[in-house]
């Protein structure tokens, strides 16, 4: 199956979910995770069946609800809120951080708590039929390729799924050894371009990293997986127009 293309909607948070839903069709774009923070705010269910109801009408799926908890970090019952919106939105994954501190100033028993709850919340979501997938960011600990794969091989359960976004100043080469390690699990990539003093830049700037990473993800195996524009320059939906033609064309070519 191809690597389907689409949109984290922080990427507009200026913009209403109809208005952020009108652009990706300009962009052709036909997927989308929808934040926690702005446009489906943890707790709102009534917003969240509201915002299920426009992408369908719009013939968008809702491939993620992007939330901000933080495993072993936020209170275990703030989850709760979470999986509902996720449910009512009707997201098949939920977003979220492995807690607040990176891997090198991570103790043993901080690693031992962010897992537990990571257990912990992927057994109370796939009850509901939602997968728990983690992002790779800077000050957790997926920081780093070899905390990721520890922390994944510590939970143990097969609802958990990593996402994976480049950090700034990646080479090449080590992005698609860290993507080709997460694979098959993998599900989602964060698809953007930053200069080493986290300038946003075109899409088209980033091509050495992102050309073989999508051809690796597209030529894997049959499992359904996702490339999802974010951080475009200016906060510009002009330009994620642009840059929407640009991975589309990467992903012809993988």
């Amino acid at each position: 199956m191809s690597v389907r293309t689409g949109l984290v909607s922080i990427t507009f948070r200026q913009l209403g979910v109809d208005d952020v839903l009108g652009v990706m069709r300009r962009a052709g774009l036909a997927a989308v995770e929808w934040g926690g923070d702005v446009h489906v705010p943890t707790g709102d269910v009534a917003v969240a069946k509201r915002t299920a109801k426009a992408s369908a009408d719009h013939g968008i799926r809702v491939v993620a609800y992007g939330s901000y908890y933080r495993a072993g970090d936020h209170d275990p019952g703030d989850f709760d809120d979470v999986l509902r919106t996720a449910v009512a939105l009707g997201a098949p994954r939920i977003r979220i951080w492995a807690g607040s501190a990176g891997s090198a100033g991570a103790t043993a028993e901080g690693r031992d708590r962010v897992a537990a709850d990571l257990r912990r919340i992927t057994e109370l979501a796939a009850r509901d039929g939602v997968e728990i997938a983690v992002e790779h960011h800077p000050g957790t600990l997926t920081d780093t390729l070899d905390s990721a794969l520890a922390l994944y091989a510590a939970v143990d359960h097969p609802g958990l799924r990593p996402y994976w976004q480049p950090r700034i100043g990646l080479e090449s080469d080590e992005a698609l050894r860290e993507t080709a390690a997460l694979l098959p699990g993998l599900v989602t990539v964060h698809v953007f371009t930053w200069a080493a003093d986290g300038a946003r830049l075109p899409l088209a700037d980033g091509a050495a990293l992102w050309t073989p990473v999508l051809g690796t993800l597209a030529r894997r195996d049959d499992a359904e997986r996702y490339a999802l524009l974010e951080f475009v320059a200016d906060d510009d939906p002009e330009v994620l127009i642009r840059d929407a033609v640009t991975l589309r064309e990467w992903l012809a070519g993988s």
